[in-house]
């Protein structure tokens, strides 16, 4: 169901926020974000490009309705068919599949592949999109795991991050603003932020690779040094969602924290900012991995 990461350990170690099999997953947690990731203010929008439906302005069902918007793309609640995968001693693989179907604020056809390895590095999650229709189809995609350091909560940790920027959000229904500096604000956590009564819920951007293998990190890490980190590729995924899971949920609240790699920021729909429009038959993948640290 939405092609969902429901548990990943390392030695008996967590390092995403579980949930029980039979349990309605909360929070989004572990979801692939597809054909769009985060919001699109109140439901509508339009961009050019996209053939007959170029220009016309769409209505998608609000499904985050406290804040009046079409929240995390059309296949969160999909069920997704095993088509693929295989164990080997060097790693085991599988694939999911679904297809987004042409509907009200959404008239476009869109194969969503899956594709998932896990080997001693991590889990690679790879999502292709293929556009199947006459008309391009509008494309993003995103992930949404809630990071653990494996003991505690979202106070005990530390999280790190080179992004230099990130988008506003403004007010209570948190509309984009415009791209301003971390400098001097919580946003900041190039030099590693303790999150013991931070709270975060922003789209971070500007994200500096690393040097040594060019990819961008985002880690959370527990004072004995482990934890868990994110690895994609910032040039393919240039967006970060980072949430702090503050709810009003005892259960819930800064159970983890939401690590959401992004082709493209919130309300891309309306702003056009990297969204791929997919013609007949064409394909974007992105990728990203989720690997432990183990400290010392």
């Amino acid at each position: 169901m939405g092609a969902s990461l429901r548990s990943l350990t390392d030695d008996g170690r967590d390092l995403v926020v579980p949930f029980g099999a039979d349990e309605v997953r909360p929070v989004f947690r572990g979801a692939v974000l597809a054909p769009w990731p985060n919001r699109v203010v109140d439901g509508r929008w339009s961009l050019p490009d996209l053939g007959s439906a170029s220009g016309v302005e769409q209505q998608l069902a609000i499904t985050e309705p406290a804040r009046g918007h079409a929240l995390h793309g059309l296949l969160v609640w999909a069920s997704y068919a095993r088509t693929g995968g295989s164990t080997t001693e060097e790693a085991s693989t599988l694939q999911l599949s679904a297809r987004v179907v042409p509907q009200a604020g959404y008239p476009f056809a869109v194969d969503v592949v899956v594709d998932l390895r896990l080997d001693e590095t991590g889990l690679t999650t790879t999502v292709t999109g293929t556009g199947l229709g006459d008309d391009p189809a509008p494309w993003g995609c995103a992930a949404h795991p809630y990071l653990s350091a494996g003991t505690g909560r979202v106070d005990d940790w530390t999280a790190t991050a080179d992004a230099s920027s990130y988008l506003e959000a403004l007010g209570d229904r948190m509309l984009p603003g415009d791209v301003r500096p971390v400098d001097g604000t919580p946003r900041d956590l190039r030099a590693g932020r303790p999150l013991a009564g931070v709270e975060l819920d922003d789209a971070l951007t500007d994200v500096r690779p690393d040097p040594a293998d060019g990819l961008a990190h985002l880690s959370v890490v527990a004072a004995d040094g482990r934890g868990a980190e994110m690895v994609w590729d910032p040039a393919v995924l240039p967006w970060v969602q980072v949430h702090t899971a503050d709810r009003p949920e005892a259960e819930l609240d800064r159970a983890g924290l939401a690590v959401e790699p992004m082709t493209c920021p919130p309300d891309a729909l309306n702003s056009g900012t990297g969204v791929v429009r997919l013609a007949r038959g064409q394909s974007a993948s992105a990728s990203w991995t989720i690997r432990p640290l183990r400290g010392a």
